[in-house]
């Protein structure tokens, strides 16, 4: 989950807590976004974490609650292969508990207007990773088929370029903003693509999360859908981590009953909570 250290949301850790502790969890883990050279138009610092605050309220609050809930520390990289020695240092310098990876940008040669953003803030050209998805613009004009696939391989991209992390995140994130949801979108679609993405996270030895906020946004289902998760199992999957990726305390634990459900139909046993970035099954 998020909280105000994230730039995506305006609720306190304290809160997040609080609300956790009502829905009767045991356990949560903040992870806070940090996401480099995130573009902007009016040059403000997006998804930055200021770690020294950050940990000092974190443990803080630990401690205040630790009768009442396991609070654990994490931090949400998005990845870009180029910025793979940075995440790696900042995965050396603090003690988490948990890291998630996730992809939220896109590049790709429609992008080439957009060269002088790019060198005005100091990224190297050649990279111009610095689409999301999330933003209406992006999808006006550009295959959605096309986009898709994109940011499919940026998982694989990510994955061989940098390791050091515990799950992977919403791997089908780009279909929450798709201009038609997931209307259309299958498994058997992109088959291929995801069979590789897989493959590579089960290679890796990496979780897979099932992110519950796919139920949030409308699409009757979470990130990524069923028959990926059947997918991964057949392929060997084991690890999974179940999250709500909440930014407000009404999203906590969202539709967690509707994820174990789909989960122990498929055949999955075990999710996986991570401390000291060790893995730790947990019988449903």
């Amino acid at each position: 989950m998020h909280s105000s250290f994230s730039s995506d949301s305006e609720a306190p850790m304290e809160s997040m807590i609080l609300g956790s502790a009502a829905k009767g969890l045991k356990t949560i883990c903040f992870t806070e976004h940090l996401d480099f050279e995130y573009p902007s138009d009016n040059n403000e610092v997006l998804f930055q974490v200021d770690f020294d605050a950050y940990t000092k309220k974190l443990f803080e609050l630990k401690n205040k609650y630790k009768d009442v809930i396991e609070v654990l520390y994490g931090i949400e990289f998005g990845l870009i292969p180029h910025l793979a020695d940075r995440y790696r240092a900042v995965a050396k310098a603090h003690d988490f508990d948990f890291i998630i990876g996730s992809s939220h940008l896109i590049g790709g040669p429609w992008y080439k207007e957009d060269i002088e953003f790019v060198k005005e803030h100091g990224f190297a050209p050649e990279t111009m990773r610095h689409g999301d998805p999330y933003e209406k613009e992006f999808w006006e004009g550009r295959p959605a088929d096309v986009i898709c696939e994109a940011y499919f391989q940026t998982i694989i991209d990510n994955i061989r370029a940098y390791k050091d992390f515990d799950t992977y995140a919403h791997i089908d994130y780009v279909i929450r903003y798709a201009p038609e949801k997931n209307k259309g979108y299958t498994y058997k679609k992109y088959a291929d693509i995801l069979d590789e993405v897989l493959k590579t996270i089960i290679h890796e030895n990496l979780a897979l999360e099932i992110n519950t906020a796919g139920y949030k946004y409308g699409l009757g289902q979470p990130n990524p859908q069923a028959d990926i998760l059947k997918r991964y199992r057949e392929l060997g999957g084991e690890k999974i981590t179940i999250g709500a990726d909440g930014h407000k305390p009404e999203h906590i634990a969202y539709d967690f009953k509707k994820a174990e459900d789909l989960l122990t139909g498929l055949g999955f046993k075990y999710y996986t909570v991570f401390r000291k970035r060790r893995p730790v099954m947990l019988p449903f």
